[in-house]
């Protein structure tokens, strides 16, 4: 059986040089990974998250190396995180990212891309354009998830936006909603990266108390559950608080405003990468290596998820092959 370099998390993260590289299943293909990149999801799943044992990694850049059908090979490729079984009531409605029988890559009973090789459906798999560098596309996932807000929510480019939080996924939400509306400020806490955030006219500040409530949308990118408490101070009535962190909120939280207000609660989670990648295309100047922290190669992960975890980092790159 073939192996391969991997991170592998079994209860700890551990480099390995001999893992299995399984079998391609039909209609998949099999890739070969030159960049990857550390989320907080892949933090949060070393703290139990999901439960999840294997190999590690949902964000990359690769080369498709192994296909059933020939036209993919050698295509530079991201591919979306989530493998539908391509049969239930939710993919006929073309939400996949939904699919009660999905598995999704390095975070639900599907091998990650901190690897020299990934497997995922062709049908998960675009292209990506050449004017795009692997450094810039790499970002493909989490600028999507920021491209979600503008796909489940409508907007006229009028509206008043705060967006809590100044970890990558917050300003790219702050990037991508500044495309459509004019009038956005991101809260943080901390000075460097709040200056990362600058783009198109976006306004930052440390203190929310300096704000005056009654903005229009909300968008909660803390990664901390308090900050929905923060939302529901900020948001007029009858305005949308958009959800993104994915963690947990520990003890009562008062949801009175949300009836007083009549306030519209959005979750919001995966996007489409094709909105990703054209938004690239739309905006090559958006400072998209600013988010980029430091580099390692895969051997060093154990010290690149610790870079990740220091308070000043925004994305971590492993490098997996060149």
């Amino acid at each position: 059986m073939d192996t391969m370099a991997a991170a592998v998390f079994d209860g700890k993260l551990e480099y390995v040089q001999d893992y299995p590289v399984a079998e391609i299943k039909p209609g998949w293909a099999k890739i070969k990974i030159e960049l990857a990149g550390i989320c907080k999801t892949d933090m949060e799943i070393m703290k139990g998250y999901m439960g999840f044992k294997g190999v590690l990694g949902h964000e990359f850049v690769g080369v498709v190396e192994a296909c059933a059908d020939p036209q993919w090979i050698g295509k530079r490729v991201v591919g979306e995180i989530n493998a539908a079984c391509g049969h239930c009531d939710w993919c006929a409605r073309d939400l996949g990212r939904h699919c009660p029988n999905r598995t999704t890559l390095g975070i639900f009973n599907h091998d990650g891309c901190m690897a020299q090789y990934c497997q995922l459906p062709v049908a998960n798999l675009l292209v990506i354009p050449e004017e795009i560098s692997n450094e810039r596309a790499v970002l493909t996932e989490p600028l999507a998830a920021a491209c979600e807000i503008l796909e489940q929510l409508p907007v006229s480019g009028k509206e008043r936006v705060i967006v809590l939080g100044d970890g990558r996924l917050g300003i790219l939400c702050a990037w991508v909603l500044s495309t459509a509306v004019e009038d956005v400020t991101v809260v943080g806490h901390h000075p460097e990266k709040l200056e990362s955030a600058k783009w198109r006219g976006i306004q930052t500040t440390l203190n929310e108390k300096d704000l005056p409530p009654g903005a229009d949308i909300v968008v909660e990118a803390t990664g901390s559950g308090a900050g929905i408490v923060s939302a529901m101070s900020l948001c007029r009535p009858r305005g949308t608080i958009v959800l993104k962190s994915t963690v947990a909120i520990s003890g009562d939280v008062n949801l009175a405003p949300v009836v007083i207000n009549e306030l519209n609660i959005l979750g919001s989670r995966c996007g489409r990468f094709a909105d990703a990648l054209n938004i690239m295309r739309k905006y090559p100047d958006m400072p998209l290596s600013r988010l980029i922290t430091a580099r390692y190669p895969l051997e060093q992960v154990q010290e690149a998820f610790g870079r990740a975890t220091q308070s000043d980092a925004l994305k971590v790159l492993l490098e997996i092959s060149p």
